[in-house]
């Protein structure tokens, strides 16, 4: 079982993380504001149960791998630390502009559609998206204790955490969608800042993991 404080600090991480606009946030508002409140939160919905299969590859692909090889793990925990630098620098070199691909809102594109296809699609809208794949595999490791208890365990409740602090955030986009575009389509600066902070955290949080990891190996 991780200790509270690492769960305090995952948490906060996952918290910061959900609150950055992105791909799923933004398709949730796309359905709220298509298809009223109901579609964005169907759609909050069925990224959660996307999110919970990626958890799932996580948990069993990542446990298998530190029982048959431990140094296999740490290279892939040292990877993942690269790959959460490289998401500091892209928050950071980040121009928040509402017309670009992450921060575009795309309302007019999105029709309607029954609500039932609403959760497939938001479905494998989550499983096919790279990012939380990668995501999963840089951020979960670095939180796993192997001295706290079953690495499986440990990182399956990661991975609900995870799951369970975006969900309310997409269902806030949902229920305030129209509000919520509003301020990404006029408040470049406020974006500006919190990619700058997104992005401090990740750079420093990898870069420390990095260190240690390379400081454990030569040791």
């Amino acid at each position: 079982m991780p200790s509270t404080e690492i769960l305090l600090a995952f948490t906060l991480t996952s918290i910061l993380m959900s609150l950055s606009p992105g791909p799923s946030n933004l398709y949730v508002m796309a359905r709220s504001i298509a298809q009223g409140v109901q579609a964005g939160l169907v759609a909050a919905a069925g990224l959660g149960v996307g999110s919970l299969i990626h958890v799932t590859a996580a948990v069993l692909g990542l446990s298998v791998l530190f029982s048959h090889s431990p140094m296999l793990y740490m290279i892939v925990k040292l990877v993942g630390a690269l790959y959460l630098i490289y998401l500091g620098i892209s928050y950071w070199r980040s121009q928040s502009e509402p017309d670009s691909e992450d921060n575009a809102v795309p309302v007019k594109k999105t029709k309607s559609m029954p609500l039932k296809r609403v959760f497939i699609q938001s479905i494998i809208v989550e499983v096919t998206n790279p990012k939380t794949a990668l995501f999963f595999i840089a951020l979960l490791p670095q939180f796993v204790v192997p001295e706290s208890g079953p690495v499986a365990l440990q990182l399956f409740i990661l991975g609900m955490i995870a799951t369970f602090t975006a969900l309310p955030c997409d269902i806030l986009v949902a229920v305030s969608s129209s509000k919520v575009a509003a301020w990404l389509l006029k408040h470049k600066n406020a974006q500006r800042i919190q990619d700058k902070v997104s992005g401090s955290i990740l750079l420093g949080m990898g870069s420390f993991i990095a260190v240690g990891e390379v400081a454990g190996f030569e040791e």
